[in-house]
């Protein structure tokens, strides 16, 4: 990476991304030099399986601002944002989708709110083009429920294209949680923000790398990483069964020494033990979900694993050169 001052860091992961590599390095390129010509681009190459990598080395050829990061293996998006920062040495820092959804031009607009003091822009959606009602529609309501659920403002409709200062990234490096939650982490920080509004378009080729299962699984740890509101409503939940357990074995008491109605049959005894049942396993659930969080970071496993990049690879060609000579 250049060890010149740099005024601008985008950093970008790539996920099986082969179709639009060419058309991204391009928007990019020009949508950072519309700014400065202090900048560098960063692609992270999160494991992908078709030849993006190759088409990052071929745009890397001979290009000493544009920069690319393999990982050995496929960490996860939220970490391959993570990989693309720790890396960054820019002054202002910009991460963005690699699948253009997102538009590169819009850049421009954030670092001129940089520019007027703010720490942190982030880039609101308008619209969602291509996207079903149904992810537009739980999407919308996470954001609105983990917004309620934290203890500090946390903006909504937004996604990770955004812009954060070097002392906001500084403060970020200090998180290290391995489930990352970077949207939830940089709302925590509490830096001054602002928004710049698009409309977001629709996916031009192959499909969302995002599917219903990897969305589920960043709201979970967007809940656990920033609130403990699923352990109060599991002991909340806890009372009330017992109260109504209560309940019906005075229901139970009285049918038999007062009404002489005893209750026949083993149909309320199977619902109250299944109902009961229930509970300790949402309960025990919601547990082990905190447990799990703080095994993977009492582990302290290394967030992710860097095979190569375009500097590594160039020092290997220059000392196979030096070899052959």
């Amino acid at each position: 990476m250049p060890d010149k001052p740099i005024l601008l860091s985008i950093v970008v992961p790539v996920y099986n991304e082969e179709l639009i590599i060419e058309e991204l390095v391009r928007r990019m390129t020009a949508a950072a030099e519309q700014i400065t010509s202090e900048y560098e681009i960063i692609f992270v190459n999160d494991g992908s399986k078709d030849s993006s990598l190759e088409k990052l080395k071929q745009a890397c050829v001979n290009q000493s601002k544009l920069h690319y990061i393999n990982f050995s293996r496929n960490f996860g998006h939220q970490i391959a944002i993570s990989a693309g920062m720790d890396y960054a040495k820019g002054a202002a820092i910009v991460t963005i989708d690699g699948d253009l959804q997102d538009p590169p031009e819009l850049i421009v607009d954030m670092v001129r709110e940089w520019q007027n003091g703010y720490k942190v822009v982030y880039a609101k959606r308008h619209a969602r083009k291509g996207e079903t009602f149904f992810k537009r529609f739980t999407a919308r309501a996470f954001y609105r429920i983990l917004a309620r659920m934290v203890s500090f403002e946390i903006p909504v409709d937004v996604g990770d294209f955004r812009l954060i200062s070097r002392d906001v990234l500084e403060y970020l490096k200090q998180m290290k949680e391995y489930d990352k939650y970077i949207r939830g982490q940089i709302a925590w920080l509490g830096f001054k923000s602002t928004y710049v509004y698009f409309d977001r378009d629709e996916r031009k080729f192959g499909k969302t790398n995002y599917p219903f299962k990897k969305m589920l699984k960043l709201a979970f740890n967007g809940i656990t990483a920033f609130s403990d509101s699923p352990l109060k409503w599991a002991t909340t939940l806890g009372f009330i069964v017992c109260a109504f357990s209560f309940l019906v074995g005075v229901y139970a008491l009285l049918s038999y020494f007062v009404w002489h109605n005893a209750v026949r049959g083993w149909a309320s005894l199977i619902i109250s033990t299944t109902f009961l049942g229930g509970v300790q396993l949402l309960s025990i659930g919601i547990i082990g979900e905190y447990i799990a969080r703080i095994i993977s970071n009492v582990r302290q496993r290394p967030l992710y694993v860097v095979d190569a990049t375009d500097e590594t690879d160039k020092t290997d060609e220059e000392s196979k050169e030096v070899g052959v000579k």
